[in-house]
């Protein structure tokens, strides 16, 4: 199929200047950025970490709106229920009992981003809901069936409580596209300002002050799917690919080694390594992270900058090693990185 390189390059200054909008209101994230427009024209799913406070629901907000779509938003907590997501009851002003939409159907085919804050915290039943409302963008209710076709679930995990909480499954950490960090701006010049700029103190305010619809949200599946088409990768790109696929399952066998401060060797700890799932999404990925730097086909760099954000969670650990998993999964994908020999 012929692809508009005009129309692609057009959309492509509209990508860009999306992520200095954002960068206007979401100081000193630069690669969470980066990696969230990603997945916004990859139409990939994100799970998000970082600590409180560090700016994740007003990102996912100011995304929500350059993209001109409706913007939702859950909380986990130990008693939701499915159905809470499809429809919520309540007394209305007249005393009656009135049963309204959900949060994940009330804006119908308007919805572009929809934020599910501490999933853990919500049990798997609720998991169960949103992974077929991310697989199919569809959800039963009211018996009948909404559609949902632009949606982009973003969701966080509470990482430091444990109690009441229950762990995505790797079947449904492999529905992400990619695990973004956010982490506490480091430059003193962004600290201040977050700190001593009344501008930053009013999220409300400060998201409102973006364009709407530099992109529209109705037209990101065709230009996705015509991104994926137009750029290419070559033998030699293809077969770096499945090299680090390889790698990522049979880490020793690959020539892996894991630094020595860890006290392993690579062969003890992966149980299972990247799904065809997850190595299709990393080209993906890899073709929109291309694209948004200019180019008609990949190189090495472009599946090297999205490699561990799209692997990192699907990576699954030999059980005794899960505990150390945040030290030892990227020790493991910067292993791989530097191990397998690019074109």
């Amino acid at each position: 199929m012929a692809v508009d390189t005009g129309w692609l390059a057009a959309q492509r200054e509209l990508a860009l200047a999306m992520e200095r909008e954002v960068a206007r209101v979401v100081v000193g994230q630069a690669r969470a950025i980066r990696l969230v427009n990603v997945a916004v024209f990859a139409r990939g799913h994100v799970l998000l970490q970082g600590d409180v406070g560090v700016g994740k629901t007003t990102l996912l907000r100011a995304f929500a709106r350059v993209v001109g779509g409706a913007f939702a938003r859950v909380e986990g907590t130990v008693d939701l229920m499915p159905a809470d997501l499809v429809y919520h009851t309540h007394i209305a002003a007249d005393g009656r009992p009135a049963v309204d939409p959900g949060p994940l159907i009330a804006r119908g085919e308007e919805l572009a981003v929809f934020f599910f804050n501490e999933i853990n915290r919500a049990r798997p039943q609720v998991h169960s809901l949103l992974l077929r409302a991310m697989a199919e963008r569809s959800v039963s209710a009211f018996n009948r069936e909404f559609h949902v076709p632009h949606l982009l679930v973003f969701a966080d995990r509470n990482r430091v409580e444990r109690e009441e909480t229950f762990e995505l499954a790797v079947a449904a950490r492999d529905r992400f596209l990619l695990e973004v960090t956010l982490e506490t701006p480091t430059d003193a010049a962004e600290r201040e300002a977050l700190v001593f700029d009344p501008r930053f103190h009013d999220t409300d305010a400060l998201v409102d002050t973006l364009p709407t619809g530099l992109v529209q949200h109705r037209e990101l599946g065709a230009l996705a799917a015509a991104i994926q088409s137009h750029i290419h990768a070559s033998p030699a790109l293809r077969r770096y690919a499945l090299a680090l696929w390889s790698a990522s399952e049979k880490p020793s066998e690959s020539g892996v080694a894991l630094p020595a401060g860890l006290g392993l060797d690579a062969s003890q700890l992966v149980l299972a390594g990247a799904s065809p799932r997850g190595m299709s999404m990393l080209l993906r990925a890899a073709r929109v992270a291309a694209w948004l730097d200019g180019r008609d086909h990949l190189v090495p760099e472009d599946i090297q900058a999205v490699f561990h954000e799209v692997l990192a969670h699907r990576l699954v650990l030999q059980p005794v090693y899960e505990l150390r998993r945040a030290a030892l999964v990227p020790a493991l994908t910067a292993a791989i990185l530097q191990s397998v020999p690019a074109p």
